[in-house]
């Protein structure tokens, strides 16, 4: 079943009224009919419900809610912090994080990226509409936000608002992620920090580790940084989710 998303203010009384692309997209390319089912996510109210078609014209999509749904959202909250990469690197990570269950990302400009940004209010319209996109495709309950890029002095900053914040460091050759997940319980928001293709710098891993960040092995393999994401948020979701 299809998902969308929806404001507060596309609520008419007890209807819904979907508008823009999402109704073209209804309407066009799905092809669906008056009394077909989707799914909608009010993004203002976090809440989801099963919804039915009542009118389709041109200009939009009218939907009757017909049932309240639980929430499927992780209760954990994640945060990824990516150092900058080449482009369709950023697209992979931000696409594959969100159908993973991430709740922002942080784009980090580091010693070591090889990607630059050149107009960031272009690229980050563009790297929402991939987030957008993805949380339909995997059913999530909200569309999580891709950030401004920050610079590594600014994360650190910010690290010691989540209860957990843990960085891949290739170099690290004692402390697991499976031992730092295992020694941290009742955890409700993790930063995830990943460094670009260039890898962190030592200056940059000492910072992280004043900030209280925890450098973490994900294994005898180094992994590339498009994967090194995904690896980290699957063991997360595993260990306080499953």
């Amino acid at each position: 079943m299809y998902n969308f998303f929806i404001n507060d203010n596309q609520i008419e009384n007890e209807k819904v009224k979907i508008i823009g692309q999402d109704a073209k997209h209804i309407s066009n390319v799905l092809r669906m009919k008056k009394g077909e089912e989707i799914y909608i996510c009010n993004i203002d109210s976090k809440e989801r419900y099963l919804a039915k078609i009542d009118d389709i014209n041109k200009d939009y999509v009218m939907v009757i809610c017909i049932q309240k749904l639980e929430s499927i959202e992780p209760n954990i909250k994640i945060t990824l912090f990516q150092g900058i990469t080449k482009a369709d690197k950023m697209e992979y990570i931000i696409q594959k994080s969100v159908e993973l269950g991430v709740y922002n990302i942080i784009p980090v400009d580091m010693k070591f990226c090889i990607g630059k940004i050149k107009d960031e209010d272009k690229k980050i319209t563009r790297w929402q509409a991939i987030s957008e996109s993805a949380a339909k495709q995997s059913k999530r309950g909200i569309i999580p936000k891709i950030e401004m890029p920050k610079r590594l002095s600014e994360v650190c900053k910010i690290i010691s608002e989540y209860d957990l914040a843990i960085v891949a460091y290739e170099d690290e050759d004692k402390t697991t992620i499976k031992k730092i997940l295992n020694s941290n319980k009742n955890i409700k928001s993790v930063a995830v920090i990943v460094g670009p293709e260039g890898g962190i710098s030592s200056d940059e891993i000492n910072m992280l580790i004043e900030s209280g960040s925890k450098a973490a092995s994900l294994g005898k393999q180094i992994l590339r940084t498009e994967t090194a994401p995904i690896a980290m948020i699957s063991m997360i979701m595993y260990e306080y989710e499953m």
